[in-house]
């Protein structure tokens, strides 16, 4: 059953892959342990520290990617500390507060098309560290990245390296959510590895449920990043499934002859076609987005048209007559939406 309106509105609006969901429906028989002690975990987490080059590594798979976000910055910050991210970090806009659910501030930071600087968190942490008063505010213990980032920009390998670097500098720990990470790794813009990716952050997570999966995030710490009863402040977030096989089964299957990078990789072609779709329609970018999301100025006028035939997201107001949409693709987006859309576009009158 297929709905009559297009969907480019986000990157989790199907089930899941084929592959996946034949995994699941092969194993399904098989009895295993829970908690995520069962084969398929303990396999997958295997093919995950093989595939980063990381065998010391440890590796957890949680239920959602903001319960990876809130579950990893309580678990590596002690109660005083706080958390530093770019302004436009999903912990700051999009997660309802969850990280200072637990009591720890979130500090926004400039950022430059949805990144954070290396020099702008010297700066701000050199400011910090000659104030003398301190003592008296939320200290700063972690900082959170976003690959890609929520503006659909990419870190490169130096300015990751250098953003590492200064965090260590500075007594602090880097995190990456990776909730989109096969979209970051498969773009021809990027040059960072899953093992790059490993040896410059302290922990980050490879994002399941935007690609490819029903639900579930693989949390990956460095050696000796992990902390202390991070099983237990899983269970305390509610992140823990009872049943661990359904994420492990899951990832078992992504983490299989490179099926991970291999549908990322369509998404980001099919992303390639729709900017093409959207730009030779008359549309302005509003950021050079090199993943799978694309963010386009549009006339009012069209985005009330787009609205009766096209689910999109409306990012913000551009100015009195304009807004920033946001068209998202993913592993499941078919030529027939593409040529669906560019249909949609001709019939609209120039603005």
């Amino acid at each position: 059953m297929k709905s009559d309106i297009l969907s480019f509105e986000c990157d989790y609006n199907n089930g899941a892959h084929p592959d996946v969901l034949r995994h699941l429906t092969e194993t399904n028989d098989l009895m295993t342990l829970t908690y995520g002690q069962d084969i398929f975990t303990l396999r997958a987490a295997e093919k995950i520290k093989a595939v980063c080059d990381q065998p010391d590594a440890e590796v957890f798979l949680l239920s959602g990617g903001t319960q990876a976000n809130a579950t990893v910055i309580d678990g590596m910050l002690r109660s005083y500390e706080a958390v530093l991210c770019a302004k436009t970090g999903h912990i700051n806009v999009h997660e309802a507060g969850a990280v200072e659910m637990s009591g720890h501030k979130v500090i926004g930071l400039p950022h430059h098309d949805g990144k954070l600087s290396a020099a702008d968190l010297d700066r701000w942490m050199t400011v910090f560290e000659h104030d003398e008063s301190r003592d008296h505010v939320a200290q700063p213990g972690l900082v959170y990245i976003s690959f890609p980032t929520e503006m659909g920009t990419l870190y490169h390998a130096a300015e990751l390296a250098s953003l590492y670097e200064t965090c260590h500098h500075h007594g602090l720990r880097l995190f990456v959510d990776g909730a989109r990470l096969g979209y970051g790794l498969a773009s021809p813009d990027n040059d960072i590895t899953f093992p790059f990716l490993a040896h410059h952050c302290d922990a980050f997570y490879i994002g399941g449920t935007k690609v490819g999966a029903l639900c579930g995030e693989a949390v990956v710490f460095a050696p000796g990043c992990c902390p202390r009863q991070f099983f237990t402040i899983i269970k305390r977030h509610g992140a823990l499934l009872a049943k661990g096989r359904l994420v492990g089964v899951q990832f078992d299957a992504l983490f299989t002859d490179d099926l991970y990078l291999r549908i990322s990789r369509h998404a980001i072609e099919k992303a390639r076609q729709l900017k093409q779709i959207l730009t030779d329609s008359g549309l302005q970018p509003f950021i050079d987005s090199p993943t799978n999301q694309q963010f386009m100025v549009i006339p009012n006028e069209w985005m009330h048209r787009l609205e009766e035939h096209v689910l999109f997201t409306h990012w913000e107001p551009y100015d009195d007559h304009h807004t920033v949409c946001r068209f998202v693709t993913s592993w499941a987006t078919t030529d027939d939406d593409l040529a669906q859309l560019k249909a949609l576009f001709h019939g609209l009158k120039k603005p």
